[in-house]
């Protein structure tokens, strides 16, 4: 059983859209979460980053988490939107180390996911196209 946790900063944007994209392709063996390294617990998804996956034709129900330590145990493949997310986990948890990434770099590209916070919805549109094209990799790296 393949366990991904994506993780972003509020866990109402990017980790919450890689989440939905993910659950959306059902992958067999696969169980996904995701949580924010300063979410506010129970938040919804931000109504852009909704919008954006309703477009995609995923209607993905969600409540914010805070990363901690059960979640970052629970999970076989921790997943960030940023360096410095990760970084975070990292410090949290050294002993993550060996299941801990850049959704970027784990699918074998660098850089950062941009946070589209307070952005147009066009923005969370160009968002979740990045993230999308990562997940279709993931979905590929984990079968």
């Amino acid at each position: 059983m393949n366990r991904v946790l994506f993780v972003c900063t509020g866990n109402t944007c990017r980790s919450p859209i890689a989440e939905a994209l993910l659950k959306a392709r059902d992958v067999k063996g696969v169980e996904v979460k995701s949580a924010g390294i300063f979410a506010s617990p129970g938040s919804d998804a931000s109504a852009h980053a909704k919008k954006a996956l309703e477009e995609k034709g995923i209607n993905h129900q969600h409540l914010s988490n805070v990363v901690d330590e059960e979640l970052i145990n629970w999970a076989t493949h921790i997943l960030t939107m940023t360096m410095s997310h990760k970084h975070f986990v990292l410090e949290r948890v050294p002993e993550a180390a060996g299941k801990t990434f850049t959704l970027a770099e784990f699918v074998g590209h660098s850089g950062d996911i941009s946070d589209p916070f307070g952005g147009s919805l066009s923005i969370y549109r160009q968002t979740l196209q990045e993230i999308d094209s990562f997940v279709d990799k993931l979905v590929n790296k984990l079968k």
